[in-house]
């Protein structure tokens, strides 16, 4: 295949990558801002029997292949970027869904976090293409991001509003899904060359598949509860916080550094403010709390009857009351 047929494949697997990754957050969106939502106790039983839910994971699970394949066929430096158009995707089809449309505000905000998370993946990337993590370097990658997620899922929980929290559990995702994909690439060179450091064994190929399977399943938990709060600044926050994560781990572990040298630091920082600008506008700028959230947190009232009260009626409404909330008492009947 000539260099210019695998571009144009690269592009159109990109798209067809944005395009999964934006349906399977809509479709999330639309079961966290559901009436019959699950929420505490059995609610990861209860997500595990929806239809709508494994939509969502087959539809990411297609974006995630796509992206594999496009990564094949056409260069980093232009799949990533076209990745990011999962959010200027997922903004009109969530608008669709929710029948409203998207508010100005809503479309500078995703343009703002374009441009910013364009101009992150552009100056990031890996010095040597084959470096990967160690089986030791990849369990304390493993140990610490499972305590960085504990803690900003637990400031997700403690945050103000739905909105504040959700932000909490997207960038909890974000960072276990950009984990997955650091240990993912560390399993590829352990079934290809191996570890650096020797032959890894069979339990040590195990652990690793029993990781990524571990993150990936959270980060996507994650994303679901993140949704709550909308479906726009959180998507935006996942999309930024995954290639961060990669990054970090890429600039800490494996001696990779920012391209252009000390103006590539300079240009990660500005992508950086400019994509939380872009946030902070999808956070004010979309509609209220989902209705779904705001039914259920809205108290019931039973109204008083204003006539006499049949014992079966009495019965029903004394059963309201103590289900839903106090009954005012009737007035006796004239």
């Amino acid at each position: 295949m000539s260099t210019a047929a695998g571009t144009v494949l690269a592009v159109l697997l990109s798209l067809v990558s944005a395009a999964g990754y934006a349906l399977a957050a809509v479709a999330q969106a639309r079961l966290a801002a559901a009436p019959s939502a699950p929420s505490g106790r059995g609610a990861l039983r209860a997500l595990l029997a929806r239809g709508q839910w494994w939509w969502a994971v087959g539809l990411n699970a297609a974006g995630a292949l796509a992206h594999v394949a496009a990564l094949h066929y056409g260069p980093l430096t232009l799949v990533q970027p076209l990745g990011a158009l999962t959010l200027v995707a997922a903004l009109p089809l969530g608008a669709y869904t929710a029948r409203r449309r998207v508010t100005r505000t809503e479309w500078r905000g995703a343009l703002w976090t374009l441009a910013g998370l364009v101009g992150l993946v552009a100056v990031t990337g890996p010095a040597e293409p084959g470096e990967a993590l160690s089986l030791r370097e990849s369990l304390v990658v493993a140990a610490a991001t499972a305590l960085l997620i504990a803690a900003l899922a637990g400031a997700g929980r403690r945050g103000a509003g739905v909105r504040a929290g959700g932000l909490g559990h997207a960038t909890a995702s974000g960072v276990a899904s950009g984990v997955a994909s650091a240990l993912t690439q560390t399993l590829t060179a352990a079934l290809a060359v191996g570890l650096p450091g020797g032959q890894p064994s069979w339990w040590q190929t195990a652990l690793l598949a029993v990781l990524i399977s571990a993150f990936a399943m959270g980060g996507l938990l994650l994303s679901q509860t993140a949704y709550r709060g909308g479906l726009a600044a959180p998507l935006a926050v996942v999309n930024l916080s995954n290639p961060a994560a990669a990054a970090v781990i890429g600039v800490a572990l494996l001696g990779e550094t920012f391209r252009a040298g000390a103006w590539g630091w300079l240009v990660a920082a500005g992508a950086a403010l400019v994509a939380a600008r872009g946030v902070v506008l999808l956070t004010t700028g979309g509609p209220g709390a989902p209705t779904g959230a705001a039914e259920a947190a809205r108290p019931v009232q039973v109204p008083a009857p204003s006539g006499p009260v049949e014992p079966a009626a009495a019965g029903l409404a004394e059963s309201l009351g103590g289900a839903l909330g106090p009954v005012p008492e009737a007035e006796p009947a004239r």
